[in-house]
């Protein structure tokens, strides 16, 4: 076998620009109200579109999300949660922040009864991540 000989240096400072937390368009989220307010109805918003960036390379970071929701008087409008969720695409964030900042950014917006996040996480060098969050309201 003939001997390859390769350069790596060339790879040494690449780094792609990545937006800070701040580009997530939080303030893009609405809510449309639930007209089943006490009937536990589980909801379930699958995308497998969605993307970050790694904080440390730039690299894209991609993931399929399953949003699990009770809504208590409030459901998410799926224009927003899909601008929102688009809104991540150049930001460097963790996979396991960005999975909890996804919860929390939800449950701010919709005040709901239990909300389940799973995002199963493309491989990189060979190791896949998945990320499970839960809320779940408090009796009053």
């Amino acid at each position: 076998m003939a001997k390859v000989e390769h350069n790596h240096d060339k790879y040494h400072g690449i780094r792609f620009d990545i937006q800070d937390e701040s580009a997530i368009m939080v303030d893009i989220l609405e809510t449309i109200p639930y007209e089943y307010a006490g009937k536990r109805t589980e909801i379930m918003m699958p995308t497998n579109e969605f993307t970050s960036v790694c904080p440390w390379s730039g690299l894209p970071d991609f993931a399929d999300l399953k949003i699990y929701l009770i809504p208590n008087e409030k459901l998410i409008e799926m224009k927003s949660l899909k601008y929102y969720l688009t809104s991540y695409r150049n930001v460097g964030i963790y996979q396991e922040h960005a999975t909890n900042r996804i919860l929390n950014d939800l449950v701010a917006c919709c005040d709901p009864l239990y909300m389940r996040i799973e995002a199963t996480w493309n491989a990189r060098g060979g190791l896949g991540t998945e990320v499970v969050v839960e809320y779940t309201r408090e009796q009053a």
